[in-house]
């Protein structure tokens, strides 16, 4: 048991909101289900094989669900050899020509992001609905505050959540014209108190599962905060069922951000969390090259462990003591924890590879 689960048992764990199960391909979505990280590639989605090395790539930083456009019909059509290469759902990403969301249903997509609203008349959307239900590919009504309808947009005067939730409603509706109920909603903006006020206000009128994400987020600094702020900030009222981190960068970056906001809440075990000190005066050791050693050594690891990389005697002992592995400071050396055990003195230049070891023998034995 990792120092990390016996940390977690002194508080009560996140209760999530309670909301029907969704399936996408082989992965459960929605309450009493881990919460799946999603991310969308970046290439063109006609060139399939690159957008396959990008989806390989996903799938190793640990993508659980990925999403392609479907902006044209070779793109549409291109989603079938994706999905041939790929072992992770794929969703196909539909706007405004219904006829692209019907040849990537035959192109074998396990979901579709859709608004019924934007695809045309009532008998197109019916066809899609059908199409989907005869396959049994749910879809996601994915709201954003950038492109409401015109007519709410006239009413409210502007982006809001009150706007952002009536949408969401009204192709709620939609669908249920059409028995159709395999659904999963986003309500996104770039506005973060606004995106998280409309997903509170939509938990509150239905149960359907909730892709949460700050759209437009921005580049990996401003973006990695709001994400964290906006969708840390529902996960710990218990609103959320899945997430996509957006960033402008690689999309295994958004991987990595959503899987630490999913590690932070306790929401998910995994790999090695690393605790390490901002350091001050009273450092004796080149903290900064130890601790980035390790965090590149270790980034690999599956296995949930709690590595402490402390700088001084102040907190460095509790903090080492309460890891799986732990090192704290002093003058040219540090005193080395193994499951809150001293094991006595190593000298500063051993810090890093014998801190490795360590953890190398730990996993090992936790494997067993």
């Amino acid at each position: 048991m990792s120092a990390d689960k016996d940390k977690n048992e002194e508080h009560d764990a996140i209760v999530r909101r309670k909301t029907r199960t969704v399936m996408v391909g082989n992965v459960p979505v929605g309450s009493g289900h881990p919460i799946p990280v999603q991310s969308m590639t970046k290439t063109k989605t006609a060139d399939w094989k690159k957008t396959v090395e990008q989806i390989l790539r996903y799938e190793e930083a640990g993508c659980q669900i990925v999403r392609c456009t479907a902006n044209n019909e070779e793109a549409a059509e291109a989603l079938k050899k994706i999905k041939e290469h790929i072992h992770i759902p794929l969703v196909a990403d539909i706007h405004f020509r219904h006829k692209l969301a019907l040849i990537a249903i035959k192109s074998g997509v396990d979901k579709i992001r859709i608004n019924p609203g934007n695809i045309g008349s009532k008998e197109k959307v019916a066809e899609v609905l059908e199409a989907c239900k005869a396959n049994g590919v749910p879809i996601r009504i994915g709201v954003n505050a950038g492109s409401l309808e015109k007519d709410i947009l006239k009413k409210v005067g502007y982006p809001t959540s009150d706007g952002m939730v009536e949408s969401a409603l009204r192709h709620l509706e939609i669908c249920s014209e059409h028995n159709f109920d395999n659904i999963i909603i986003s309500l996104k903006s770039s506005d973060v108190y606004m995106m998280m006020e409309a997903y509170r206000k939509l938990a509150k009128l239905c149960d359907y599962p909730l892709h949460l994400g700050v759209t437009e987020a921005g580049t990996s600094w401003q973006g990695t905060i709001k994400s964290s702020i906006g969708i840390g900030g529902l996960l710990a009222e218990g609103i959320g069922d899945t997430i996509r981190v957006s960033l402008t960068t690689d999309g295994a970056e958004e991987i990595k951000v959503g899987r630490e906001i999913l590690r932070s809440l306790g929401l998910v075990s995994f790999g090695v969390t690393l605790v390490s000190c901002p350091t001050c005066g009273r450092l004796e050791v080149d903290l900064f090259r130890i601790a980035k050693e390790v965090e590149e050594a270790v980034a690999h690891i599956k296995t949930p462990l709690k590595v402490a990389v402390m700088g001084c005697l102040v907190n460095g002992p509790g903090e080492s003591k309460g890891a799986d592995i732990g090192i704290s400071s002093g003058s040219g050396s540090a005193v080395l924890y193994v499951k809150g055990e001293s094991k006595g003195k190593i000298a500063e230049s051993e810090i890093v590879p014998r801190l490795l070891e360590e953890i190398r023998i730990l996993e090992e034995s936790i494997k067993k």
